[in-house]
């Protein structure tokens, strides 16, 4: 097995994972036990603890092509040989094409970035993260809790577009296309139209909230 943490070409196990999209530095706390993938994270452990993420289209049972490696940072190793990992995102890949499927699927993957913005991405970024604010704020009161947001919120353009489309709950396809993504700038515009509707929907309902709650 070759792996690189710089960009280029390397072989990577892979794990296809039904609705589950994986962000660079979003965690991903997993149960393993099917034997294949036992056998895959007991050879990984003996290598460099990394392997790909790759999400299955529940409906047609594809996998997608653009994942995101995944490192193991913490391993609990249950008496019946199952596993719980904790793991952290790391780089995107593209699989070029598979080079085995047993007793794991493992593919040759080229590692992807975002291309260097053409403009100062800072206004924007702040722009998406008043929006994520606002939509906290409003789901919170809608719901009657204080959840509010982590106090190391990314600041910087990239790693927020990455934390907001991390934490996208039950849209997974939406959650891919983010992933496929290499402008930032396009991510950010993408994200800005879901906060957008989503604050627009949850000012709407807790104004109509108060509306009952008054009369």
């Amino acid at each position: 097995m070759t792996f690189s943490s710089s960009c280029g070409v390397s072989e990577l196990p892979l794990f296809p994972l039904p609705d589950v999209v994986l962000f660079p530095n979003r965690p991903l706390p997993l149960h393993i036990f099917e034997f294949r993938y036992r056998i895959m994270i007991n050879s990984i452990l003996e290598s460099n603890c990394r392997f790909g993420v790759l999400m299955i289209n529940p409906e047609n049972g594809d996998i997608s092509t653009v994942g995101c490696c995944a490192e193991i940072i913490n391993v609990e190793r249950l008496p019946d040989e199952r596993f719980k990992i904790d793991t952290l995102g790391q780089q995107r890949f593209r699989v070029l094409r598979y080079v085995r499927e047993k007793p794991y699927l493992v593919g040759l993957v080229e590692w992807i970035e975002d291309t260097p913005p053409t403009e100062d991405l800072r206004p924007l970024g702040q722009e998406v993260e008043q929006l994520l604010r606002d939509v906290v704020r409003l789901h919170d009161k809608l719901t009657d809790q204080k959840r509010g947001l982590p106090d190391d919120l990314p600041s910087l353009p990239l790693e927020l577009s990455y934390w907001i489309a991390g934490n996208l709950q039950g849209a997974p396809a939406e959650q891919q296309y983010l992933l496929d993504t290499q402008d930032t700038a396009k991510r950010l515009r993408r994200e800005s139209e879901i906060l957008t509707s989503t604050r627009n929907y949850y000012a709407a309902s807790t104004a109509l909230k108060e509306a009952l709650k008054n009369s």
